[in-house]
């Protein structure tokens, strides 16, 4: 008789974004005459700009013809658009990137959730609290957590993150053989320093840990005291796996095209204790798993690299930091406390006291029908907080902040 995967009992109900999503549909079928605003999945609503277009039209046309016509692919990406990372993403920052690091896929969920397959079992995650469900999840999945007592599992180390230290998770003070750090940071939209950054990469040398990187929002950085690329510490490339994504930065979320990067000094130990390196065992895994992104699809994220690619897709980053930006201010002028929206397209509001999250997203909801993302979701320390993005139209955002205001807390 068929077993089951034991690890899938351990999860903990269903996934954040399914239960807020049969919330709505239930206050939907209850008030149909309802217009609600959505702020809480961060989905964006502008559409893929011209640059992208083009070239995915063109790409169209290159299919229907059997002189052009393309099969499968090459799994890790085509050459030029792995060489258009190169040149666009990494040398522009003095980081030196060879095009066999860079592994093109259909998202950074996807990439974040499948690299724990490479690692055994035996592992020891850190993930700061609160944190993207993805990390946890999929190491729940993986065997590495043990059961959740409390909504706590026992065999991971979190590291809570909270305005209380900044936002700059304190070093694990147990054993931990990867940490997950995503900067700009989803949920709470604040960033770590490149000193903190430094200290980070140079605790997972010292302790021979292997850190995951999370960049998939920094198109949005504004700040000049962080990093867009985990690569510009040095002694990265020895310890740092990065993801990076076109979903947020190009609108590619319904398109779907991401990558990530393993260098080839990065290694783990196998169990007789000799280095292995990584790079070849992702490589080896992706290409026994995945089938590669569509030739059309990476066609358009190389045009995001094309001088007109990038002056529209600015346009884009620059509209959604502007609604950050009226939600954070909005806020802001009626008292609220609120963190992030500076670095980051999403911002983290600090529920009135006496209030949960859940209670929070319930009054948003039913009082003055805005959808948002309850701060609990991503783990005990995000308990009190909501998440808001700035992924709407701007008429929307302007509409939303206005309800707000008419709250009484």
């Amino acid at each position: 008789m068929a077993t089951i995967n034991p690890n899938y009992e351990n999860l903990q109900g269903s996934y954040l974004f399914a239960n807020i999503a049969r919330k709505v549909e239930a206050f939907k079928e209850s008030h149909p005459e309802a217009d609600i605003i959505r702020l809480g999945i961060g989905d964006v609503t502008r559409p893929l700009v011209p640059a992208v277009i083009e070239a995915m039209h063109a790409a169209v046309e290159e299919m229907g013809s059997a002189d052009t016509f393309r099969g499968y692919g090459p799994e890790q990406g085509y050459d030029f658009l792995r060489n258009a990372i190169v040149e666009g993403d990494y040398a522009p920052l003095g980081i030196t990137i060879k095009d066999d690091e860079i592994f093109v896929s259909d998202g950074a969920k996807s990439d974040v959730g499948n690299i724990q397959e490479i690692f055994s079992e035996n592992n020891i995650i850190a993930i700061t609290d609160p944190v993207y469900p993805v990390y946890l999840d999929s190491n729940v999945m993986g065997g590495r957590t043990g059961k959740a007592v409390d909504g706590i599992y026992e065999r991971v180390v979190y590291l809570p993150t909270n305005a209380e230290n900044n936002f700059s998770p304190d070093f694990p003070k147990e054993r931990v053989d990867i940490v997950y750090l995503c900067c700009p940071n989803n949920p709470t939209g604040t960033v770590l320093s490149r000193a903190r950054l430094a200290e980070w990469v140079q605790w997972c040398k010292d302790n021979e840990a292997i850190l995951m990187f999370d960049s998939a929002y920094e198109a949005f950085i504004t700040s000049t005291d962080t990093v867009r690329s985990i690569y510009e510490i040095e002694g990265a490339r020895e310890v740092a796996i990065e993801f990076r994504s076109f979903s947020k930065t190009a609108g590619f979320t319904g398109t779907r095209c991401a990558y990530t990067v393993v260098p080839h000094e990065v290694t783990a130990k196998n169990e007789e204790g000799k280095r292995v390196p990584l790079n070849p065992m992702w490589n080896r895994r992706q290409t026994t798993k995945f089938n590669g992104v569509p030739y059309i699809i990476q066609r358009g994220a190389a045009a995001v690299y094309t001088p007109e690619g990038r002056a529209q897709i600015k346009e884009d980053v620059a509209y959604y930091l502007e609604n950050a930006r009226i939600i954070r201010e909005g806020l802001q002028a009626i008292g609220l406390t609120v963190f992030g929206g500076v670095d980051a397209p999403y911002i983290w509001l600090q529920a009135p006291t006496g209030m949960t999250s859940w209670d929070l997203f319930d009054t948003l909801l039913e009082q003055v029908h805005i959808v948002s993302t309850p701060g609990s979701g991503f783990g005990p320390e995000g308990e009190g907080y909501l998440r808001l993005t700035a992924f709407g139209s701007r008429e929307n955002t302007i509409r939303a902040v206005e309800r707000i205001k008419t709250l009484q807390f």
